[in-house]
C-alpha cells in the first residue's frame, strides 16, 4: 500500500472541502496520507493530528496535490529533488496539469493496484555568471523569464545557442520554455504548443521589436545563453515565475536541461491533446458566462 503524502493549497476556493473529500476516499481504502507538519495550525479542515509529520516527501511514495497549476509546478519541483511522483488534483481554473478534477476522486483507488501510467516531464536549471562569480537560479518544470523591469522602454538582448550567437532582439525580454511550459508564459506570449512527451526548449520573444520576432525551437540538449547589452538598467530574471532576480549589468544567463525531471501520475486514459481541447473547451464556456 503507498503512503501518500498531501500539499493542499488553501489559497484555493475549492481546496479545503476537496482536500476532505481526498482524507476521506483515501481512509476508505486503508491509505495511510500524511500532511506537513508546518501546516498543523493552519488548516481550515479538521484533521487528526496523527496525520501530520516531518520530512513529507521522504516519508510518502506519492504526492497529491491540491491547488491550481501554480502550486503543481512548486510541488511537482519538491518532489522532483526526491525522485517522488505527484498526482494534481485540480481545485483552482485551467490546470492543464491536473490528473484529476474534484469530482472523479473515486479513481483514487487506482493508487492501489497501479492501474496509472507516470509522465516524465523534462525540467530546466539557470545559472546567472558574471567575471567573478556564478549563481544558480534554481530548477525550473515551466520556463525562465528575462525581461525588463519598471522602465517602459526595450532591452537589447542577445542569445546564443551552444556558444554560437542566433540573434538579437529589442523586446521587453524572452521566455525560454520546457514542453510543459509551452501551455503558460510562453502560449501567452505568442509560442506554439509543444507535446510535453518531447525534450526541447522553446524561446519565445516578449513583444519583440525585431524581424525574428517568432518562437525558436531547441535540441533539449542545447546551451541557452542570454547576454543583455551593458547599460540595460532594471533587467531581472525568474523561473517559473518565482523569486525574481535583477541580472547585474555585465552578466549573463545560462540554461540547460537538468538533470532532475518531473514525475505527474496520470490516472486517467486521456492523452495531451484531449486535455488541451478538453480545458480550452471549458475556458470558452468560462469566457462566455462572465461576458
Amino acid at each position: 500500500m503507498p503512503k501518500i503524502g498531501i500539499v493542499p493549497n488553501f489559497t484555493r476556493d475549492k481546496a479545503p472541502e476537496i482536500t476532505l473529500k481526498v482524507t476521506e476516499q483515501l481512509r476508505k481504502l486503508n491509505i495511510e496520507y500524511f500532511f506537513d507538519k508546518s501546516l498543523l495550525n493552519l488548516f481550515p479542515v479538521k484533521i487528526d493530528s496523527d496525520n501530520f509529520t516531518e520530512g513529507l516527501y521522504e516519508r510518502s511514495d506519492i504526492i497529491i496535490a491540491i491547488g491550481g497549476d501554480g502550486s503543481f509546478i512548486h510541488t511537482a519541483k519538491q518532489a522532483a529533488i526526491h525522485k517522488k511522483p505527484v498526482l494534481c488534483i485540480n481545485a483552482g481554473n485551467l490546470a492543464f496539469l491536473a490528473g484529476l478534477e474534484g469530482n472523479e476522486l473515486g479513481l483514487l483507488e487506482k493508487l492501489i493496484s497501479g492501474d496509472y501510467v507516470t509522465d516524465k516531464r523534462m525540467m530546466l536549471k539557470a545559472v546567472m555568471k558574471n567575471s567573478d562569480c556564478e549563481m544558480s537560479l534554481g530548477y525550473c518544470l515551466n520556463d525562465v523569464a528575462a525581461a525588463r523591469g519598471a522602465e517602459i522602454r526595450l532591452i537589447d538582448i542577445d542569445i546564443f545557442c551552444d556558444g554560437r550567437k542566433i540573434n538579437n532582439y529589442r523586446a521587453d525580454g524572452v521566455i525560454i520554455s520546457t514542453p510543459t511550459g509551452s501551455t503558460a508564459y510562453s502560449w501567452s506570449a505568442g509560442g506554439p504548443v509543444i507535446d510535453p512527451q518531447l525534450e526541447c526548449m522553446t524561446l519565445t520573444p516578449i513583444c519583440t521589436h525585431s524581424p525574428l520576432n517568432r518562437s525558436l525551437v531547441f535540441s533539449g540538449d542545447s546551451v541557452i545563453t542570454i547576454k543583455p547589452h551593458k547599460g540595460c538598467n532594471e533587467f531581472s530574471v525568474s523561473t517559473d515565475g518565482e523569486n525574481s532576480i535583477t541580472v547585474s549589468d555585465g552578466a549573463e544567463i545560462i540554461i540547460s536541461k537538468s538533470e532532475l525531471f518531473a514525475e505527474f501520475i496520470r490516472i486517467k486514459s486521456d492523452e495531451f491533446f484531449d486535455i488541451l481541447n478538453s480545458k480550452l473547451k471549458v475556458g470558452r464556456t468560462d469566457e462566455k458566462e462572465t461576458t
